[in-house]
């Protein structure tokens, strides 16, 4: 984990503005490069402008150097944590000046009122805020058999969240803020649960929101979904195989977050997902035009839960 710095005094303003805001933007790979120009340029034109913009280049020094070259006014540095997400995102958190830390994943582009809707849904006891994350499907379209109900699988906002603003244990990384100095007093995020480049792996995000909560009693986490940005879902993960590998990758990521957080805030919100999400999604698979979303929904449960149950059989007693 990187070292965070204390956090400062009298810096939680009741009334967030988006100039109250940093945004980190973490990037690994070239590869992305587009998606990446797309996200910057979001951010660099919102209609409200945010406090500070900040790119952390996750240990690729010949990202650093293309992007310092794009943007030679903007904050761009190397990543000073362990290689991965949650390293980069601590970097971003370390050097944030403002009051808030939001983070948008750097092939996702915000709309352009997104700073003054995540803003707005702050108050005294609201410790982070995230938004809506709409799909950008290769070619414009979602694949048939993908149910909306697992959306979640690429970074998005899925079938059963709320669809106005409300309560939630934690919000999707791609598109999430924190009080900046509830993260830093919490130790940032912890990198034995977040990804690393391409892995399937994640929720570095949920285990840091679980652990601010408890930190900060009285408090609370707001999914507002007027807080829009669009995220690029690549060629290589519309299949079945990163479908089914994402599956175990988040059923293993929960079972992590259940040994250090505890299986009952771990599950809060699954098991409502699982009882009650789910069986709608199955039957309008089934009764879709192509039905193997119904297979689907099943499957992915299978997976995740097979994740789940083989990482927790196997983590030592």
């Amino acid at each position: 984990m990187v070292d965070l710095p204390a956090p400062d005094a009298g810096t939680l303003p009741d009334l967030v503005r988006p100039r109250d805001v940093s945004v980190v933007v973490c990037a690994y790979t070239l590869d992305r490069w587009g998606d990446l120009v797309r996200a910057v340029e979001s951010l660099l034109g919102q209609a409200d402008p945010v406090g500070q913009v900040l790119l952390v280049v996750d240990h690729n020094d010949a990202l650093l150097e293309a992007a310092r070259r794009q943007w030679p006014d903007l904050a761009v540095v190397p990543s000073t944590g362990a290689k991965g997400l949650s390293g980069a995102r601590d970097t971003g958190a370390a050097l944030a000046t403002r009051a808030v830390v939001a983070y948008l994943d750097d092939d996702a582009a915000a709309a352009p009122d997104w700073s003054r809707h995540l803003a707005a849904a702050y108050a005294a006891d609201v410790i982070g805020v995230g938004g809506h994350i709409t799909p950008r499907w290769p070619g414009g379209a979602r694949p048939t058999w993908w149910p909306p109900a697992f959306d979640w699988v690429v970074g998005c906002s899925y079938d059963g969240l709320p669809a106005q603003r409300t309560r939630v244990r934690n919000v999707i990384g791609a598109n999430m803020s924190v009080r900046r100095d509830v993260l830093l007093r919490v130790g940032g995020f912890d990198g034995r649960v977040g990804r690393v480049g391409t892995a399937a792996t994640g929720c570095e995000e949920t285990e840091m929101y679980i652990r601010a909560a408890a930190a900060t009693p009285g408090s609370g986490v707001v999914y507002e979904p007027a807080a829009k940005v669009e995220h690029t879902v690549a060629p290589a993960r519309a299949t079945w195989r990163y479908f089914l590998r994402r599956c175990v990758g988040e059923g293993h990521s929960k079972a992590v977050v259940a040994g250090l957080a505890g299986a009952d805030s771990a599950l809060s919100s699954e098991r409502t997902y699982t009882t009650k999400v789910l069986p709608r999604a199955f039957l309008r698979g089934l009764l879709s035009r192509d039905p193997r979303r119904g297979l689907a929904v099943v499957l992915g449960l299978a997976w995740t839960t097979s994740g789940y149950l083989t990482a927790r059989l196997r983590r030592p007693r």
